[in-house]
């Protein structure tokens, strides 16, 4: 692999910054548009023609970003290589009548979304971010990055059940954050929203915004070799597959075999079954335009789907110390092991042995170690966008990512080396 693909520690240091640049799914897909604009890349809409010129390309859709880099020469059916990821992570997210409050508190009404650890979020300096819609048909990104709400856990002296039976959190009644004294107004909040965005309140007809944590990331550890963080399920694998395609859309055209293809999706968390999830008609949609503007038609399409790969790149479970038993006894994934191929024969991950052949090519052409994740049988096993992907559009898919400790936490850890060594083998894969 060229030399300019090649990642160090400067890497994981910006994707902290790429974490703390992206407290919503919003945030992430304009974060990663802004630096493959700096990479050369033009956004293209959706409503216009498109045309079948080379270069870089991206199209926006809400919490979702499909990018891809055409090569000079590339022809119809040139087939594509794919990462898959996904932006958002489990939170808490702000409810359409989001007032609420009691005996002199106020309150913020919120949802659950996604299999989000309760309990991590309790005694948390939150700020709230997200996006706006205005009344003139414009969405506006908002964030306030400072302490702003807080869910407070009850005292031990009111629950002296908490530590010898464990926490029990009602998620209706125990998961409401503070944000205030007084009494409850209907439409504060979306009141202090607006002037915080600088827009009129009356302007705002509608809101996604989500609470986030304000403590930045962090090297952990007596020698730095951890990271703990917010989101890195799934911003990681975001961060690392815009750095990757960046990377590799400044290579020669003429090493460049494949269309190299970014995919990022939104709703991953409660099933990626909307427009822009994985179970949406987006990528499929942005690969057949990408085939039919340089002059393909349905054969070129059929040809270019047959010998594209996916590879979807989800965070994993490392072993963890405490509880070496929930882990299959001798598939043991360690943090700065590189990443992992996730394999499940039910197809709760689409890897196979071929897709496993592509996968250990792309780290040996990097230099990158990897290893193998399996659940524990007796354990349910999770799934991802894979599955997804390969089914709905006939693509070889492979399942990988970096192994991580406290995944859906609001706070999760892993090992400073692996987000470098994911993206030099992206890096390897996008390139052919």
């Amino acid at each position: 692999m060229s030399s300019s693909l090649r990642f160090d520690r400067g890497h994981t240091d910006d994707l902290m910054a790429f974490l703390m640049a992206s407290p919503s799914p919003y945030h992430a897909v304009a974060t990663a548009a802004a630096r493959l604009e700096k990479a050369g890349f033009r956004q293209v809409e959706e409503t216009a023609a498109w045309d079948g010129t080379a270069g870089g390309k991206y199209v926006l859709r809400g919490g979702a970003i499909v990018a891809w880099y055409v090569p000079e020469g590339a022809q119809a059916h040139t087939p594509f290589r794919i990462v898959g990821a996904h932006t958002d992570s489990p939170n808490l997210r702000v409810k359409p009548l989001p007032d609420s409050g009691a005996y002199g508190w106020r309150q913020i009404a919120v949802e659950i979304y996604g299999g989000t650890l309760l309990n991590t979020w309790l005694d948390r300096d939150l700020g709230l971010a997200g996006r706006i819609s205005l009344r003139d048909g414009s969405d506006r990104l908002v964030s306030i990055d400072r302490p702003l709400l807080r869910v407070p856990q009850l005292a031990v002296h009111l629950d002296r059940s908490a530590n010898p039976d464990g926490l029990k959190l009602d998620r209706q009644k125990h998961m409401q954050p503070i944000w205030g004294l007084g009494d409850v107004e209907e439409g504060d909040l979306i009141r202090f929203v607006a002037e915080e965005a600088g827009v009129e309140a009356e302007d705002i007809t509608g809101w996604d915004l989500m609470p986030h944590p304000v403590e930045p990331p962090a090297y952990l550890g007596r020698d730095r070799e951890l990271l703990a963080g917010p989101r890195m399920d799934n911003l990681l694998s975001v961060h690392a597959a815009t750095a990757a395609l960046a990377a590799v859309a400044g290579q020669p055209d003429s090493e460049l075999p494949y269309i190299p293809v970014m995919a990022a999706f939104d709703h991953e968390e409660n099933g990626s079954q909307s427009d822009t999830g994985a179970d949406g008609p987006l990528l499929g949609t942005v690969l057949e335009r990408s085939v039919f503007a340089r002059g393909g038609g349905y054969e070129d399409r059929a040809r270019a789907f047959a010998g594209t790969v996916c590879l979807s790149s989800d965070t994993g479970h490392a072993i963890h110390p405490n509880y070496a038993e929930r882990h299959d006894p001798t598939h043991h994934p360690v943090v700065n092991g590189g990443p992992i191929l996730k394999v499940n024969v039910n197809m709760r991950y689409a890897t196979d042995g071929g897709g496993r052949a592509v996968f250990a090519a792309a780290c040996e052409k990097a230099g990158v170690p990897w290893q193998t994740f399996v659940s524990n049988n007796a354990m349910p096993c999770g799934t991802t966008i894979g599955p997804i992907t390969a089914a709905r559009h006939g693509i070889k898919t492979v399942d990988i990512g970096v192994a991580i400790l406290s995944m859906h936490s609001a706070r999760e850890l892993c090992g400073a080396d692996d987000p470098y060594l994911l993206a030099n083998a992206l890096a390897a894969f996008l390139a052919g």
